[in-house]
């Protein structure tokens, strides 16, 4: 009976441990570009950043296994010194699907401005409110980011919380002087200029497009196919609407790198809709993507 007690009570902390955790969450860190023998740090940094990530508690939400927000995070060092590393990070994340196995990309964005100073071993530590290292702001920056976008794809503007935080994230780190939290009129994929523009009622198309997208036109394809395709194709004109009033806007770029192809593929595909218009819609809002609407032949 003592035994049994102490395997239900191991067990349940088990459980809590596995529902503090709200991703699933694969960190790379790439060193091929630097003229280092030993790549132990470089390891150790990778394990670190890893454990980091995916066994804290980052949000009051509790999430089951099948909950985790799969995401990917690429760091590639580009020069290394003593303590010293620079580079830049590509973000990735998708979620699943409703009645399929398939992973639906949510987002896919690269920072060129990823510089820091890690100490192999150092413990890596967030304090919302201090700015500890830039090493643990970038990646908490970009846990809260990935989080508040996948939130917002099961609830009209679900991720305002996480967003929150990733703002008072951008606060604490901007009185450091270190490039990439910046505000400025020629920077325009800064980490403070995504998401100010992802809580500003400017481009508040940009979060109802990602609830119509994926929650009224993905998970509905399975079931109905040609009402899900109806819903993404129209979600196309709240991007027409919103460059309207803001030219050139950065989280337009940001949906579709992360979206095109899978448009394109959506489109080439039965049951048959009006494709001329969509091409018209698509080359107007995203013209950087045009041999890729050119494919889009059914």
């Amino acid at each position: 009976m003592r035994n049994t007690f102490f395997f239900f009570s191991f067990f349940l902390m088990f459980m809590g441990i596995l529902a503090a955790q709200e991703l699933n969450c694969t960190i790379t860190v790439n060193s091929d570009q630097v003229s280092q023998t030993n790549q132990q740090v470089f390891k150790t940094l990778e394990r670190a950043l890893n454990d980091f990530v995916n066994k804290n508690k980052w949000t009051n939400r509790k999430f089951k296994e099948n909950e985790l927000v799969n995401a990917q995070m690429f760091i590639t060092i580009t020069d290394f010194d003593s303590n010293r590393f620079q580079g830049n990070i590509q973000v990735q994340s998708s979620r699943p699907v409703y009645n399929t196995s398939y992973q639906t990309p949510i987002f896919n964005f690269k920072d060129n401005n990823f510089d820091f100073e890690y100490i192999e071993f150092q413990p890596l530590v967030f304090n919302q409110n201090v700015f500890e290292s830039n090493l643990v702001s970038v990646i908490s920056y970009y846990v809260y980011v990935i989080l508040g976008l996948d939130a917002d794809t099961f609830s009209l503007e679900g991720g305002n919380d996480n967003f929150r935080v990733a703002q008072a994230i951008v606060t604490q780190a901007q009185g450091n002087n270190i490039r990439g939290w910046e505000r400025t009129t020629d920077n325009k994929r800064s980490r403070f200029e995504l998401v100010d523009n992802l809580m500003s009622n400017s481009y508040r198309e940009y979060r109802v497009a990602m609830y119509n997208y994926h929650r009224k036109g993905m998970d509905v394809l399975a079931d109905n196919n040609s009402t899900g395709k109806q819903v993404i194709s129209g979600t196309m004109k709240l991007f027409e609407t919103m460059i309207k009033r803001r030219p050139n806007a950065f989280l337009i770029q940001t949906f579709f790198d992360a979206k095109s192809e899978e448009i394109q593929s959506i489109f080439s595909d039965g049951p048959k809709t009006d494709i001329v218009s969509l091409k018209e819609t698509l080359n107007s809002i995203a013209p950087l993507y045009s041999s890729t609407w050119n494919d889009i032949k059914y």
